[in-house]
């Protein structure tokens, strides 16, 4: 079993139990900036935030401080359990890489300033024709965790379904063994594994080390797999994706990741962004009531 050793960060206290995490795509549309995107997430009355860098760096950008963003994160009880990003580490060019390192370092140190544990490390700036072999994404994801050691930011590896070189949730935990790195994890998505054709029995696999946080949403019948995208993402609940079984191979195997509602539904953005903060939390609620 992958990671069957427990992760410090969930059970050290002894508690069991999924903390409900608003990420910040779900009310990406209202337009709100880093500070009020907080507000929300706190007013709505989430355990836990997953904020976007872009979003972030347009605040401090605008005249707007981290040391603020952070006040604000603990007035409202909230924790960071993980951040986006996009920086380019595993790709071939090493120009690129080098400087997606350099994008990853600054946004270690900017989450570390908000009190943040696990960053996204996705297989962003990797081109459609573009081949990368599974064993070099492997050697480049342990450079990016010995970055993180030094800024104390766990990266997570990410798949995209249907990405060309880490697709689907296999090719994840490929990458995640073959780096060879105490702290390798994998940062899972339930539209993804759909997208990319993989089972969600492959929770099974792993354990709390590996499933630190976990991208929650559901998706419809229509449009197919072969064409649904980011934006047919509907509420957990509202859609055919088996949620209760994914929660209960959470349980079974003794993880509780951090359950990030990350959404891109257009029709949400365009709700008050505390009605869709609000009606997230609760059926996330309701999903977790159903698989306990």
């Amino acid at each position: 079993m992958l990671g069957a050793a427990s992760a410090k960060s969930q059970d050290e206290s002894g508690d069991k139990s999924f903390k409900l995490c608003l990420n910040m795509s779900t009310i990406r549309g209202q337009e709100l900036d880093a500070a009020e995107e907080i507000e929300i997430a706190g007013k709505a009355g989430y355990d836990s935030i997953e904020p976007w860098f872009r979003r972030i760096n347009a605040y401090v950008e605008n005249g707007g401080s981290l040391k603020d963003l952070k006040k604000r994160i603990d007035d409202h009880g909230l924790t960071v359990e993980s951040a986006i990003g996009f920086a380019p580490w595993a790709v071939n060019d090493e120009a690129q890489r080098a400087a997606g390192l350099e994008e990853a370092k600054r946004d270690m140190d900017t989450l570390a300033q908000l009190g943040g544990v696990r960053i996204a490390a996705p297989p962003a700036g990797i081109q459609k024709d573009e081949i990368v072999a599974l064993d070099d994404v492997a050697d480049r994801y342990r450079a990016l965790l010995e970055l993180g050691d030094e800024m104390g930011i766990v990266p997570q590896v990410e798949m995209w379904g249907g990405h060309p070189v880490i697709g689907t949730v296999e090719k994840a935990v490929y990458v995640a063994i073959r780096a060879g790195h105490p702290k390798a994890c994998f940062l899972g998505d339930v539209y993804h594994t759909y997208k990319g054709g993989s089972s969600f029995d492959s929770i099974l696999l792993m354990g709390p080390q590996a499933l630190q946080a976990y991208h929650m949403n559901d998706y419809p019948a229509d449009p197919p797999r072969e064409t649904i995208k980011d934006a047919d993402r509907v509420f957990p609940g509202d859609g055919i994706a088996p949620i209760t079984e994914i929660l209960r191979n959470f349980k079974a195997v003794g993880a509780y990741p951090a359950l990030s509602l990350e959404l891109f539904n257009k029709s949400y953005w365009e709700m008050p962004a505390l009605e869709c903060a609000k009606i997230g939390l609760e059926k996330m609620k309701a999903a977790v009531a159903a698989a306990s």
